[in-house]
């Protein structure tokens, strides 16, 4: 097996980019999910309510990050150093930084709520859940963990699910539906059920926790319409505990390696999997 791709997404639910090599650090990919939009109270503002958000597009810069999106100029923001603000992603409360007032005024007027942007400064005040990682495990601004694989075999398997199915029309579809971080190809249909610990070049991850799979997913993120599948199709075929399920969630055991695309991914540990991912 071997990485065929690696991404990361700047700013929480707002377009991905397409990497070459990445460093990895304790909470996820270098630059990965640093930056997030959240609303007036601190809440988190994502795709699954603003569609929206993945025609924006982020590029880091070495002290900032530059924007575009459809129908509005391009922002650059200044990395803030100003005092801290609580925030949350989903449940988790942390601290981040509030941008300035004119990158405030940008993601409102594209958005069309009251809008701030935030960036996360000290990475290691949020962890995982306990309940699959380690107390000292840390994470970036993603849903729940530092990392997601997913395989091109699954995908492919996945596709030939929907081109069977009622709604052969929307597919079929890209691996950039499921935001991973790493794709691998080589591998069989599903088989990363059952990974636990695997190697990627010189980095090792635990595969701790099947990643289950949102209303983002249905969106497309070229052009924010949104559809049925890839859910309807999961959950004929890939449903436990009233969830769907596609990909599996990385804790870096080894930060400070660096991994490439083309690089040899080897499973270290691996478990039976007939029903599924651990969740």
């Amino acid at each position: 097996m071997q990485v065929d791709a690696l991404y990361r997404y700047p700013v929480k639910s707002c377009r991905g980019e397409s990497l070459t090599s990445a460093l990895v650090e304790p909470w996820g990919l270098a630059g990965d999910r640093r930056w997030q939009i959240v609303d007036a109270d601190g809440d988190c503002l994502t795709a699954r309510e603003q569609p929206s958000m993945l025609l924006i597009t982020p590029e880091l810069l070495p002290d900032g990050i530059r924007f575009s999106a459809p129908d509005a100029a391009d922002l650059v923001v200044d990395r803030p150093a100003g005092p801290p603000i609580e925030v949350r992603v989903h449940k988790d409360e942390l601290t981040a930084v509030p941008a300035d007032a004119s990158a405030h005024a940008w993601f409102s007027a594209i958005l069309g709520v009251d809008a701030r942007l935030v960036y996360q400064d000290d990475p290691t005040g949020r962890h995982p859940s306990a309940d699959f990682a380690a107390p000292e495990d840390v994470v970036n601004l993603a849903d729940a963990y530092p990392l997601l694989v997913a395989t091109a075999a699954s995908l492919d398997a996945l596709n030939e699910l929907i081109a069977a199915g009622p709604l052969a029309h929307e597919g079929p579809l890209s691996i950039r539906r499921f935001r991973p971080n790493l794709v691998i190809s080589g591998s069989t249909p599903w088989s990363e059920d059952g990974w636990r610990r695997i190697k990627v070049g010189d980095a090792v991850f635990r595969a701790v926790k099947g990643c289950d799979r949102c209303v983002m997913t249905t969106t497309d993120p070229d052009t924010a319409a949104r559809g049925k599948e890839p859910i309807a199709t999961l959950a004929r075929h890939r449903r436990w505990d009233a969830k769907t399920w596609f990909g599996m969630n990385l804790v870096p055991d080894t930060p400070g390696a660096t991994i490439r695309v083309g690089d040899t991914v080897e499973v270290l540990d691996a478990a039976q999997a007939p029903d599924g991912p651990p969740r």
